[in-house]
């Protein structure tokens, strides 16, 4: 009687004190509690497993590159650009050069390669230099091999790489650019420009591909072709290759595009234009920088220069004939390399894990720091790829 009795007392308070707690809780609790719920993952449709892909980015942004050379990073130096003149004392058409400073302890004068890959800003542009050139006057001289490296840190699958080179600087006539995929163990070709690719690399110039060695790397001398203060090279990893619209079912062409570290080597700059003129800066500052009697002509004249295969003297009597092959630097303002966090399409991003090592966020019971295995215990059906039209979800009798 007592129990029963007190059952009716809990009955009734929960009656009369439910309705007050509900009317105390605010609408937009309950918008948010709705809100607060996760996002669909993209690697499933409701339950059924599906292929996913990291977001499409520039992996090059922000990362370190090892530069295997740099301007005026150990004193200063030197460097010299060129621009067309359309007119300069009624010389149509000729080439002006314009020398200056670089000094890796002035701010003003530095050109380090975290230029390279910070935020390229039209409006801003930062460069990388390299130390200057030795002038070349024969073509069987020895390359310059001047080398940019970028890791990565993880495989990705590449779509793209392209060099931004700054305004005004020498054009480079010979390029190549190597692929790591076992973190810089190895490097395997992966595209290479030349004036002449037969003579520089033993490679045909802009060579068609077939389905039997579409995993080859091919010279070009395209970039020949680039006019202007804006060049660039862009290099794209599937043009031209058969089976890149069936990438998916194309083993070949996914282990030509996966890559863990870029490197590009600059094996030689465009010859200077015969008809090059010379201007100095003749900001007194930097004059001082310069070892005295660097420079013999008057600061306001302007040097013709011929040739530097032809003589190694200034029209009018100069000494200083090395002014424009000598300074000449590899400038580049922008490297960068677009594609995905590699996870076989078992991934929808890449995450860094306890170690600090960039990883696949792995879906579909995989494993691995690119789902490139089953994860223990889902063996019962083989690893596999994931594709658009099976995601492979590796499966186990026992779940």
């Amino acid at each position: 009687m007592i129990i029963r009795f007190a059952c009716l007392l809990l009955s009734l308070w929960i009656a009369l004190v439910r309705p007050l707690i509900v009317e105390a809780i605010p609408n937009d609790v309950y918008l948010k509690m709705f809100a607060a719920q996760s996002p669909p993952d993209p690697c499933y449709d409701e339950i059924k497993a599906r292929q996913c892909t990291p977001d499409f980015i520039n992996a090059a942004y922000g990362v370190p590159i090892i530069a295997s050379s740099t301007c005026g990073l150990d004193k200063s130096q030197r460097y010299c650009d060129q621009t067309s003149s359309d007119s300069l004392s009624g010389n149509v058409g000729q080439e002006l050069t314009t020398c200056g400073i670089c000094d890796d302890r002035n701010s003003q004068r530095r050109f380090p390669a975290t230029a390279l890959t910070d935020l390229n800003n039209p409006n801003n542009v930062t460069c990388w230099r390299s130390e200057p050139i030795a002038p070349v006057n024969n073509p069987s001289a020895s390359p310059d091999n001047v080398t940019l490296t970028l890791s990565l840190g993880k495989k990705y699958e590449l779509t793209y790489i392209i060099l931004q080179f700054c305004p005004k600087a020498p054009k480079p006539d010979s390029i190549a650019i190597y692929k790591s995929s076992d973190y810089g163990k190895t490097w395997q070709p992966f595209q290479f420009y030349s004036s002449q690719c037969r003579r520089v690399y033993g490679r045909p110039n802009r060579a068609t591909l077939n389905k039997h060695n579409e995993q080859e790397a091919r010279c070009t001398d395209s970039h020949r072709m680039g006019s202007g203060q804006d060049f660039r090279i862009a290099f794209s990893t599937l043009d031209g290759r058969p089976s890149a619209r069936d990438l998916d079912n194309s083993p070949v062409l996914q282990d030509w595009v996966t890559a863990t570290d870029i490197r590009v080597i600059f094996h030689r700059l465009q010859m200077p234009e015969s008809n090059a003129l010379l201007t100095l800066d003749t900001n007194s500052e930097k004059f001082a920088d310069l070892n005295k009697g660097k420079y013999t002509e008057a600061v306001s004249k302007t040097l013709f220069i011929t040739p530097f295969e032809q003589t190694n003297t200034i029209i009018g009597g100069s000494t200083s004939a090395l002014v424009v092959s000598s300074g000449q630097t590899y400038a580049v303002s922008d490297f960068s390399v677009g594609g995905r966090c590699k996870c076989n399409g078992h991934a929808s991003k890449c995450i860094t894990d306890h170690h600090g090592m960039l990883v696949c966020e792995c879906k579909h019971n995989t494993a691995g720091r690119d789902c490139e295995r089953c994860k223990p215990f889902h063996f019962d059906r083989p690893w596999g790829r994931a594709t658009a039209r099976d995601a492979n979800e590796c499966k186990s009798k026992c779940i």
